[in-house]
Formats: C-alpha cells, structure tokens, sequence
C-alpha cells in the first residue's frame, strides 16, 4: 500500500482515522542508530507502525522493529508522545491517517539488520551522519530529541 506524508502542508487532505502506531529509537553500543528506508517512499525513518489489538505499545513498537529491521530490540525507556494534528499521511486505499505515536528509546539484543517487503536498506547511523540521509521531518525531530536529551516530548 502506497503512502503520502504530508508535514504542515496546506494542501494536505483532512484526516479520516486516528490509529495509534509506536516507534522503537535503537541505539546500538557504539551510540549509532538504527535507521530503515521505507520502500513506500524512499525515505529513512525509524521503525514503527500501527499498534495491533491485544497488545501494548511497547510490544507494538519491539515487533515492528523485528518486522521492519530484522533486530530484536528491547525498550529501556519513553522518548515521547508525538501527535501532530498537521502530520499527515494519505494512503492509496483512501485512508488519511493524523499522526499518533509512542515512541520508545531500546538497545538492540539479537539479530542482523536485513532488508524485507517494507524496508530496502537497514542500517545503523552514527549521529554525525544523519545529515547524509533523507529522514522525514517528524522523524527528525524524534531523533533530534533524543541526541538533545530532550525527552521525554509530550506534544
């Protein structure tokens, strides 16, 4: 399923659905962290998405890691709430979901980044190279808050 973002963008559509995601900042020993390219729309993110029934956020935000990057993560701590009403994302099936995500701080303990059906690159990121990747803003600032110590966000 193709995807939109929109970011404080005007022309974006109204949102019709308010699903709640989690989102898993890993931070391996070496401080770099761990980043994917989506394959919906080439851009790097952390690993996330959409909280299933019958589990928590934090399980949510460890099996997405899993599914997205091949490593197993555990959390070790909250980096924030993130529910910008102006982050948009318009997918082909005619959903306009409003950002809603709890995202955790983690440290990788098992497996090997590996590329899958929803990221084509997996890789760990020192800080001093985010500069050289194309992140979304919202991720941005989710990785901006955690190199500031800026946590946990509330907004």
């Amino acid at each position: 399923m193709g995807r939109i973002e929109y970011y404080h963008d005007p022309s974006a559509p109204k949102a019709n659905t308010l699903i709640p995601a989690s989102n898993l900042l890993v931070v391996n020993g070496e401080g770099a962290i761990l980043l994917q390219r989506r394959r919906d729309t080439g851009q790097w993110a952390l690993p996330g998405g959409a909280q299933d029934i019958g589990e928590s956020a934090a399980q949510c935000a460890v099996r997405e890691c899993q599914e997205e990057t091949g490593i197993l993560a555990e959390v070790t701590g909250l980096l924030g709430v993130y529910s910008e009403p102006k982050h948009i994302v318009a997918y082909t099936d005619g959903e306009i979901r409003q950002q809603f995500e709890v995202a955790y701080i983690g440290r990788p303990i098992g497996g090997e980044p590996t590329i899958n059906d929803e990221a084509d690159g997996v890789r760990w990121v020192r800080p001093e190279d985010l500069d050289r990747y194309d992140i979304h803003p919202s991720m941005r600032q989710q990785i901006g808050d955690y190199l500031s110590g800026s946590y946990p966000y509330l907004g």
